[in-house]
């Protein structure tokens, strides 16, 4: 259940209409998810929260599609988002990600879960070797 009433017609507002049209144009397609549609609710949010996906998600860098989709399922996992994970597990697998490669990146986060808990929870000293500022 949302926390903000979807606008009926959010598209009459322009600020909206034109993020919309951008999501459509920069994805090549017709579908604005729901994510899109809450924010609409304001039109600054939605503006500068488009603005940054658009800037580190759909523009090229040094990191590929794939990797960025898969960053950010592990992030939205740890963040307990289930909205942010089965999204970015889509456009994954329309990146390629294969059944295997899925598999994997769900053993390496439950890996890292485990062993984030075992460090915070035994208070390991981080190596000074590790450490950029002791360098």
């Amino acid at each position: 259940m949302t926390t903000v009433r979807p606008l009926a017609e959010p598209e009459a507002d322009p600020r909206v209409k034109a993020v919309f049209d951008d999501i459509r144009a920069t994805r090549k397609t017709d579908f604005v998810n729901n994510l899109w549609r809450a924010l609409a609710f304001d039109p600054a949010l939605l503006e500068g929260t488009w603005a940054e996906v658009k800037r580190l998600m759909a523009t090229p860098s040094q990191l590929d599609p794939l990797t960025k989709e898969l960053v950010y399922i592990a992030v939205s996992i740890a963040n307990g988002c289930g909205y942010c994970v089965h999204s970015h597990t889509a456009a994954a697998r329309a990146k390629g990600m294969t059944h295997a490669q899925h598999a994997e990146l769900m053993a390496i986060v439950g890996l890292a879960a485990k062993t984030n808990h075992l460090a915070t929870a035994l208070q390991v000293e981080v190596d000074p070797v590790f450490d950029a500022g002791r360098a």
